[in-house]
């Protein structure tokens, strides 16, 4: 918790008004095994780690986005993120819907998929949604977080190479995943925020590479694939308005014949 706190004051420091975590931010990724010890990690909502947070957001003036292991009740686990408000308060709360399972991420042991539906949460710098990592994949997430009204997606993200995939398949790997993203920004006439974790644990390696794309898909500002980061980009919100008036996606939508969805 240390370490995130020194970062997320070095952003307040930059001038983000809006800063975000990656997955699980406060643990390893641990799912790469099942191990029932593991559960330990969680803590409800609210709870020592959400409060220490929320205390920060109302010290520094800022909007955190924070992914956390949660503990629930009746021995149900959550990948849940939070939304903190600058002032402290609890905007949202949004727990993983899609949850993976293959090797090296066996996240169905330990998560029960979220239900907190899809929806964004209204901030004091605008409407963020939330999605998580593999969430990201779902064209019908995307679509449903931009109808609640969201101006920024963001997508905490644990994501990486096994090393017996990556010389065959890593580079398409990284596009599909960058490119799907920079499609749902496009289609949902949305700013979104990728933001995955760096490093090797055990025999993954994660490809870092977070990015922020507007509205047109174009990248606003990228990360590299394997040093921690600071990601700073502007997002111009009344240039998104004025988009949204002219690419009326949302206008001509024919809900009425997606039945077979």
């Amino acid at each position: 918790m240390d370490a995130h706190t020194t970062l997320i004051r070095e952003a307040a420091d930059k001038g983000a008004q809006v800063i975000c975590t990656q997955e699980l931010c406060l643990t390893p990724y641990f799912c790469r095994t099942q191990d029932p010890a593991e559960f330990d990690r969680a803590e409800p909502l609210p709870g020592p780690a959400s409060d220490h947070f929320a205390a920060l957001a109302k010290e520094l003036g800022v909007v955190l986005v924070v992914s956390l292991f949660e503990k629930g009740n009746a021995g149900r686990y959550f990948n849940t993120t939070v939304v903190l408000d600058a002032d402290g308060s609890l905007a949202g709360t949004y727990r993983k819907s899609h949850i993976p399972q293959d090797p090296g991420f066996e996240e169905k042991f330990y998560f029960t998929p979220g239900d907190t539906g899809f929806r964004s949460f209204e901030t004091s710098v605008g409407r963020i949604g939330v999605l998580i990592c593999w969430d990201q994949w779902f064209p019908e997430a995307a679509r449903s977080v931009a109808l609640s009204g969201a101006d920024l997606i963001v997508c905490p993200t644990a994501i990486g190479w096994l090393p017996e995939e990556k010389p065959e398949h890593g580079e398409t790997q990284l596009r599909m995943w960058r490119t799907v993203q920079q499609g749902h920004a496009i289609a949902n006439s949305c700013f979104w925020a990728a933001i995955n974790r760096v490093g090797t644990e055990g025999e993954t390696e994660f490809w870092g590479s977070s990015f922020v794309s507007d509205f047109t898909g174009t990248l606003l500002a990228s990360a590299s694939d394997g040093t921690a980061e600071i990601l700073l980009s502007d997002l111009n919100l009344r240039a998104q308005e004025e988009h949204r008036r002219i690419w009326p996606f949302f206008r001509d939508r024919r809900p009425e014949l997606y039945g077979d969805l």
